[in-house]
C-alpha cells in the first residue's frame, strides 16, 4: 500500500489503528524506507513525548499555500503499539496545528481524520479554520459530501474502492469561502494502472500462497474435528441431487455453480474475507474447510439458500427470502444488488444460463474490482 501511495504521488497520508497492528517500529521503518509523507498531529513517542511523525505538510499549488495535517483517534485499539505511543486530545491538537498553519501562511487547511464519522464532524464543527476534512475509520460511503459549518466533509467508505474529489471556492486573500465534494466508485470501467496492478498482484500471490500453507497445516486437524461429528451438518449438493435432479441441473446453469472459480481466477481463493461467500457451510460441521480437504463444498450450493441438509425435514415448504441472499449480496460485495431483478435469473424455473453467460469474458482484474479490494 505504501508503494502504491508513493507511485500515485500522495502529498500526505495519515495513520489509523490498523497501521499500528505490527508495532510502531515496523510502521516507522517502512514510512522512512518508502519516503511516504506521513502526518499525525496527536501521536507521540510514549517515552520522550516527541512526535512520531510531523504534524503537517505545507504544499503550494499555483499561488495558494495549503496545509495538510492528520489526526488519529484517542479511543482506539493500537495493539502491539499501545505501550510505544501516547495519543493526545484530537481537539487540542487540531486547534494548535490550525493556528500554526495559518501563521505560516496556509490559505487552505485540510484535515486527514482517523477519528470516525461522528468525532470528525464534532471536531470540525468546534475547531475554526479547517476548510476540508477527509474522514476515515469505519466511515460510510456518501457520494455527496456535507458542509459542516464552514468545512466540507468527504465520506469515501472503506477498502479503497472509491475516490473523492473536493472543490473549494476561494475568495479574497485566497481563503476558502465554499466547497463541495463528490465520491466516485472505481468500478470495472476504470482501467488498471499497470505499475499498481503489478505490486497488487505480487502481494496477493504471496499472501494467497501463505494462506494455502496455513490451510494445509490445519487440514489434518480439520478432518478429524469433533465439530464434524455433529448430527447437524452440511451435506453438499451431490446428496441433494439424488432426489432433486432437475433443480440440480438447473443450478449448474447459474453463476452460483462457478462461484469458487471466480475466486481462483482473481487469486482470492485463500483470502479469508472472500471465501465464506463462495462456498457452503464455511468452517461449520460438514461444511467447507479447504479446497483440497472438502472439494465437494466449493461454490454456492443448495444449502446456502435452502438451509442445512440435516434440517431437510423441517423445511416444510420454506421459501428463499431476500434475507437469505443479503448475507453475501450487500454493500461493496454487490453494489448493484436488487432482489426483484436478480432472483428471477437464478430460480429453478430459469434454465437460460444467463448469469454464467454474463460472466464470460470478464477478466480476472474485473472480477477483483467486482469483489472489492479485499473481497
Amino acid at each position: 500500500m505504501m508503494d502504491a501511495m508513493v507511485m500515485l504521488g500522495m502529498d500526505a497520508v495519515t495513520v489509523g489503528e490498523r497501521d499500528l497492528s505490527y508495532g510502531l517500529s515496523f510502521l516507522t521503518q517502512n514510512v522512512k524506507a518508502k519516503k511516504l509523507p506521513t502526518v499525525v498531529a496527536n501521536m507521540n513517542h510514549a517515552g520522550s513525548g516527541k512526535p512520531v511523525f510531523p504534524a503537517y505538510v505545507l504544499k503550494t499549488a499555483g499561488d495558494v499555500q495549503t496545509g495538510i495535517f492528520g489526526l488519529i483517534t484517542d479511543k482506539g485499539n493500537y495493539g502491539p503499539s499501545t505501550d510505544s505511543i501516547q495519543v493526545t486530545d484530537p481537539v487540542a491538537a487540531a486547534q494548535a496545528t490550525v493556528k500554526e498553519l495559518r501563521a505560516k501562511g496556509a490559505r487552505v487547511v485540510v484535515l486527514l481524520s482517523q477519528l470516525g464519522k461522528v468525532e470528525s464532524e464534532d471536531l470540525v464543527a468546534n475547531v475554526e479554520g479547517i476548510d476540508a476534512v477527509i474522514i476515515g475509520r469505519n466511515v460510510p460511503l456518501l457520494t455527496k459530501g456535507r458542509m459542516i459549518k464552514n468545512t466540507v466533509a468527504c465520506y469515501g467508505g472503506e477498502q479503497g474502492q472509491n475516490i473523492g474529489r473536493t472543490l473549494l471556492t476561494l475568495g479574497a486573500g485566497n481563503r476558502a469561502v465554499n466547497g463541495e465534494n463528490d465520491v466516485f466508485r472505481l468500478g470495472p470501467e476504470i482501467t488498471d494502472k499497470p505499475e499498481i496492478l503489478e505490486i497488487v498482484k505480487a502481494f496477493e500471490e504471496g499472501f494467497n500462497e501463505k494462506m494455502r500453507k496455513i490451510q494445509k497445516e490445519q487440514e489434518a486437524e480439520a478432518a478429524t474435528s469433533a465439530a464434524d461429528d455433529s448430527p447437524d451438518r452440511f451435506l453438499g449438493a451431490g446428496l441433494c441431487a439424488r432426489c432433486h435432479q432437475s433443480e440440480y441441473e438447473q443450478w449448474k446453469t447459474t453463476s452460483h455453480s462457478v462461484a469458487w472459480q471466480t475466486l481462483v481466477d482473481a487469486k482470492k481463493d485463500a483470502t479469508p474475507e472472500c471465501v465464506p461467500c463462495h462456498v457452503v457451510g464455511f468452517e461449520q460441521p460438514g461444511g467447507f474447510r479447504t479446497a483440497a480437504g472438502t472439494p465437494d463444498k466449493v461454490n454456492v450450493q443448495c444449502e446456502n439458500c435452502h438451509g442445512r441438509g440435516t434440517d431437510h425435514d423441517a423445511f416444510n415448504g420454506h421459501e428463499v427470502a431476500e434475507q437469505d441472499c443479503i448475507v453475501c449480496h450487500h454493500g461493496d460485495n454487490d453494489p448493484t444488488w436488487n432482489w426483484d431483478e436478480k432472483v428471477p435469473l437464478i430460480v429453478h424455473s430459469n434454465t437460460s444460463g444467463i448469469t454464467i453467460k454474463n460472466k464470460k469474458g470478464v477478466k480476472p482484474s474485473d472480477l477483483k474490482k467486482m469483489m472489492g479490494a479485499s473481497h
